[in-house]
C-alpha cells in the first residue's frame, strides 16, 4: 500500500490514535504534516520518531475549530510542499455530561472542533485535494455517531455529522476521483478510555463481540488502508473498527 510521494496531513496527530496514524502513513512513504493545537512537545517528539525511521514529516500547530487558522494552516502546506493528496480529519475532544447538567459551552466546545473543525478543514483542503491524481479524505467519526451514548448528546451528535458530512462530500468531489470516507472506532485503548472506571470497561468489553477493547494500531492500519489505491473504489463509506460492537 505504497504512499510515495503523497502529502498527508492528520488534524490531532501528535497523540492517542492520531500519533499512531500519522507514523503508519510514513512508514507507508507519505510526507506526514502533524497538526497540533496544545501538544507541541508530542509533535516534536513525534517528528523525531519518524525521521528515525526515515520518514518525512513536519508540525504545525492550528486550533482547527477556528476557520481562518484551518485556512492558514492549508496554505502553509500547499506554500512548502506545493500539493496535499490526504487529509484525515481526526482531531477531537470529548467534555460528557447528561444533558440535564450539559452546559451550552460544553456542547459547542465539542460541536466547533469535531464537526466545524472538520468541515473546515474539508472546505479549505478541497481545490488542492481536486488537483490531487489520488485525492483522500479520511473522517474519523465513532460508533457514539451511530449508536448514541449517554452523557455524549455533544459527542454523539458531532460525530454523527461527520458521516452525514463525508457522505456528502463523497458525492461532491466523485467526479474528480477524490475519495471520502470515514472510520467508526469502538472501544480503542487510549488516554481517554484509560478514565473509565474497571468496572465500565468490563462492561463494554461483554458487549463486544470479541471481548476486548482495540488497539490505536487497529485503527491507522484501516487509515492507510483507505489512503491507498487498494481503496480507489470505496468512498461514501464509513468502517467500523469496533470489534463487532455495530452489528
Amino acid at each position: 500500500m505504497s504512499l510515495l510521494n503523497r502529502v498527508a496531513l492528520v488534524t490531532g496527530g501528535a497523540s492517542g490514535i492520531g500519533r499512531y496514524i500519522s507514523l503508519e502513513l510514513a512508514k507507508e512513504g507519505a510526507t506526514v504534516i502533524v497538526n497540533y493545537n496544545t501538544s507541541k512537545d508530542k509533535a516534536q517528539t513525534l517528528i523525531s520518531d519518524i525521521e528515525s525511521l526515515g520518514g518525512k514529516a513536519d508540525a504545525y500547530q492550528t486550533n482547527v475549530a477556528v476557520f481562518d487558522e484551518a485556512k492558514q494552516l492549508i496554505d502553509n502546506i500547499i506554500e512548502r510542499y506545493g500539493k496535499l493528496d490526504i487529509v484525515v480529519n481526526n482531531a477531537g475532544i470529548t467534555d460528557d455530561q447528561l444533558i440535564l447538567r450539559m452546559r451550552e459551552d460544553q456542547f459547542d466546545r465539542v460541536i466547533d472542533t469535531n464537526l466545524k473543525g472538520v468541515w473546515n478543514i474539508c472546505k479549505h483542503a478541497a481545490k488542492p485535494l481536486l488537483k490531487s491524481e489520488a485525492g483522500r479524505i479520511i473522517n474519523i467519526s465513532s460508533v457514539s455517531g451511530i449508536l448514541g451514548n449517554a452523557g455524549q448528546s455533544n459527542y454523539s451528535a458531532a460525530k454523527a455529522g461527520v458521516i452525514g458530512l463525508t457522505k456528502a462530500l463523497a458525492r461532491e468531489f466523485a467526479a474528480r476521483h477524490v475519495t471520502v470516507n470515514a472510520i467508526a472506532p469502538g472501544f480503542i485503548e487510549t488516554d481517554m478510555t484509560k478514565k473509565l472506571p474497571e468496572e465500565a470497561v468490563k462492561a463494554w468489553a461483554d458487549q463486544i463481540p470479541l471481548k476486548r477493547f482495540g488497539s490505536p494500531s487497529d485503527v491507522a492500519h484501516a487509515v492507510t488502508f483507505l489512503a491507498s489505491e487498494q481503496a480507489s473504489y470505496i468512498t461514501g463509506h464509513t468502517l467500523m473498527v469496533d470489534g463487532g460492537l455495530v452489528m
